[in-house]
């Protein structure tokens, strides 16, 4: 039996086997180009490349349409988002990333946190909303990301990640506060753009960084008090329009898999297997049929260091211990990275196609 993409994401989640894996596509800018290149597509041809690499996913989201809330400080090469994030281009060998900086509510009270200036869910556009939704009808579209409901990460990127941790430990107002107004908003936001869809969109992302390479992030009680109260209410928000939900966590985070399987979450992303308690099998023989996994496939591993054919190598076997019973959705780790050479790029996507069908 054939499936269309849109089916073949929601068999998976519901841990049944389609007719092959779904594929999804993350990647940097610099490795986005020189796929791009290799096929002879223009630099804005993202349709196409997804074509190619027989992805099955799709986003749509509302545009911002209001005024520029924080100026940028183009004397220091800063760019300031709508929410006051300052990021800096810094070069490295093999391309470059926009990296945080300059923290402005790192020392702010909470009057100061109170009054910052964040985007309002008025100044979004959802009238194109369910035109996208139709138009990518055939695939499984998703709405959010691992930036939504996030809160140790996008706290770290205004108040510094050492004061963020610092104000979930001692129940600082303002980290607390700063942590409710941005959530709160978000969850409006994502609230009005599944309205607007009128049943078009398939899956909810959302995520937090909860683990490092080689631990927790934080305790699991302290996660129980905090940060999955704020993490449930987007769970309930997709329950409310009957889609699933699938939680980001880049590092150490299966200790967190029991509380997401209690929550209503039915897929778990990134799964780094070089973190502490992530390993492939492990997660599969410990969650599989209760979690559907995507991800797996790192980008600190074959892809961007190995030989191509270590790269099929390594990719054959993530599928054969993954697969197994459905639940599961290749896709890299995180972004692929600038280092990737493009051949390992093009034999992962052609070992999920060659090798993933059942």
């Amino acid at each position: 039996m054939s499936y269309r993409s849109k089916e073949r994401v929601l068999a998976a989640l519901a841990h049944e086997q389609p007719d092959r894996v779904p594929i999804n596509y993350l990647a940097n800018p610099g490795i986005d180009q020189r796929l791009k290149n290799f096929y002879k597509l223009s630099s804005g041809n993202d349709e196409d490349l997804f074509s190619l690499l027989n992805v099955d996913f799709r986003e749509v989201a509302p545009v911002y349409r209001g005024r520029k809330l924080h100026p940028d400080v183009p004397e220091k090469g800063i760019k300031v988002d709508d929410w006051g994030i300052h990021r800096r281009w810094v070069e490295h060998p093999s391309g470059g990333y926009w990296e945080y900086c300059e923290f402005p509510l790192q020392d702010a009270d909470e009057d100061e946190v109170a009054n910052w200036p964040m985007p309002s869910p008025d100044d979004y556009d959802y009238s194109v909303i369910a035109g996208e939704c139709r138009a990518k009808q055939p695939y499984a579209v998703f709405l959010g990301g691992p930036g939504q409901a996030d809160v140790i990460n996008k706290a770290g990127m205004l108040r510094g990640t050492e004061q963020a941790l610092i104000d979930l430990i001692t129940e600082d107002p303002a980290g607390l506060l700063f942590n409710q107004r941005r959530t709160d908003i978000q969850l409006e936001i994502l609230r009005r753009t599944l309205e607007a869809a009128e049943g078009g969109i398939d899956l909810l992302w959302i995520g937090d960084d909860l683990g490092t390479q080689i631990a927790p992030m934080i305790s699991l009680e302290l996660y129980r008090k905090l940060i999955r109260p704020i993490h449930q209410k987007f769970v309930d928000l997709a329950s409310s329009f009957g889609i699933p939900v699938l939680f980001h966590s880049c590092g150490s985070s299966s200790w967190a898999f029991e509380d997401f399987i209690e929550m209503g979450i039915s897929a778990v992303d990134t799964l780094q297997p070089e973190a502490a308690e992530m390993a492939p099998r492990s997660l599969k023989q410990r969650f599989g049929g209760r979690l559907a996994f995507h991800g797996c496939i790192s980008t600190a591993g074959p892809v961007a260091m190995g030989t191509r054919v270590e790269t099929i190598d390594y990719c054959r076997e993530i599928l054969e211990i993954m697969m197994p019973g459905g639940g599961y959705l290749f896709s890299p780790t995180h972004k692929l990275q600038d280092n990737s050479p493009t051949e390992n790029v093009i034999a992962m996507y052609e070992t999920a196609l060659r090798y993933g069908s059942y």
